[in-house]
């Protein structure tokens, strides 16, 4: 008899105690017990047996074909950015000293390129057409355009301008290379002379790649062009150990031309090379050369090189913030733009136009302002291409507009 009131005294104490317990635990996450033991007696798992239940048989949902599309909003992006780039003038008119029937402006871009409709390009992308002083060796494809013309580099100009329509003409003086016929800065701008002649377009001059020479070269083509805001291709960290970089710069700035600063795929040597620029030009006369690589040989490392340039331009990186060339000649670099190859990869008459403008129209998303070219086709092709991206109001065939139902 005393154990059963015992046993009842602890149930009722127990239940008693389960309200103040409750109301002490309020607020607690987590309980720590201490030489508790919990016994648990025999577990019983009861499971139904039977036939399931009858499946529930739902009418049949009827098909409704939509007529229209869903409705979606969309706004046009717009962004301010802290950077811009400089403007540089190429070609200087009579009416500033110089004898070219028109200038033209380069960078100016204050966001990144043909990305928000409110804010266009301020000066448009200008293509040059390349002439060598002597003969070299071209693609076939290349050679059949221009072979009445090798070997006279004013009529080779003259032809890229009226007949292909070159906003520039770039002109490569291969025969200083003292590897080849070491010719001399004179004669140098002897050619040069007669392009200025026969143009009244801006030119580009480029050197032969000896930084020794091309200091020889660029100083006296300075001096015999004179005013005439040229574009000298190009100067490089090897001139600064050469100690000749001071000699083409005092002469650019002396008679009033630009420069072009080269630097292979490294921002960091870009930015070291326009420091060194800095001590003799303005801002307002460099361009950067950051390199172009073919299609099929890393393209897409140049793009994001130009890209990352850019858009640290925009964001104030006052080193980086100048107009960029393209050499998209480089694309006849690539074996597949010129050898004969499988029919089922087309015409090389076709595949090595293709393969420049690729390399143009790839670059021109990246921001690339001047744009150094060789077939026609390209050239004509990426013209339209900006004509295109930067109209305002462009028709789009009917077509077009009901993609989204077109039946194929």
């Amino acid at each position: 008899m005393a154990n059963q009131d015992d046993n009842r005294n602890g149930a009722e104490l127990a239940r008693d105690s389960i309200p103040r317990l409750l109301s002490l635990l309020s607020g607690v996450e987590k309980v720590e017990l201490e030489r508790f033991t919990l016994e648990i007696g025999d577990l019983e798992l009861w499971i139904p047996t039977g036939s399931s239940p009858a499946a529930v048989c739902l009418p049949a949902l009827e098909k409704i074909k939509p007529t229209s599309l869903l409705p979606a909003p969309f706004s046009l992006p717009s962004e301010e950015f802290p950077g811009r780039i400089h403007e540089v003038r190429l070609g200087a008119t009579r009416s500033v000293g110089g004898s070219r029937g028109r200038s033209l402006v380069i960078g100016g871009a204050d966001s990144p390129p043909f990305v928000y409709a409110d804010k266009p390009p301020k000066h448009p992308p200008v293509f040059a057409l390349d002439v060598f002083d002597m003969e070299v060796a071209l693609p076939k494809v290349l050679k059949s355009n221009v072979k009445d013309v090798m070997g006279d580099p004013a009529e080779w100009a003259r032809m890229n301008v009226k007949k292909y329509g070159a906003d520039m003409v770039t002109v490569h003086l291969m025969s200083t290379d003292p590897l080849i016929k070491n010719a001399s800065p004179r004669d140098a701008a002897r050619t040069v002379e007669a392009v200025l002649q026969a143009v009244d377009v801006p030119l580009i001059i480029g050197g032969c790649g000896d930084p020794h020479k091309d200091a020889l070269v660029f100083k006296e083509v300075a001096e015999i062009a004179d005013g005439e805001r040229l574009l000298l291709n190009s100067v490089t960290l090897d001139m600064t150990e050469a100690k000749t970089l001071e000699t083409v710069t005092k002469a650019a700035k002396e008679h009033g031309h630009a420069v072009l600063g080269f630097t292979g795929l490294e921002l960091n040597k870009a930015k070291e090379l326009n420091r060194r620029l800095y001590e003799y030009l303005p801002p307002e006369d460099i361009v950067m050369d950051l390199t172009t690589v073919a299609l099929g040989y890393g393209l897409e490392y140049s793009f994001t090189i130009h890209e990352r340039a850019r858009y640290a331009a925009l964001m104030g990186d006052q080193e980086l913030q100048h107009p960029t060339i393209s050499a998209s000649t480089n694309a006849w670099a690539a074996r597949e733009a010129w050898m004969q190859m499988d029919e089922k990869y087309g015409p090389r008459e076709l595949r090595g136009p293709l393969w420049e403008t690729i390399n143009a129209l790839t670059l021109l998303l990246a921001g690339v302002d001047i744009f150094m070219m060789m077939h026609p086709a390209a050239i004509r092709t990426c013209k339209d291409t900006v004509n295109m991206l930067t109209q305002n109001e462009t028709t789009v065939p009917d077509q077009l507009l009901h993609w989204a139902t077109m039946k194929i």
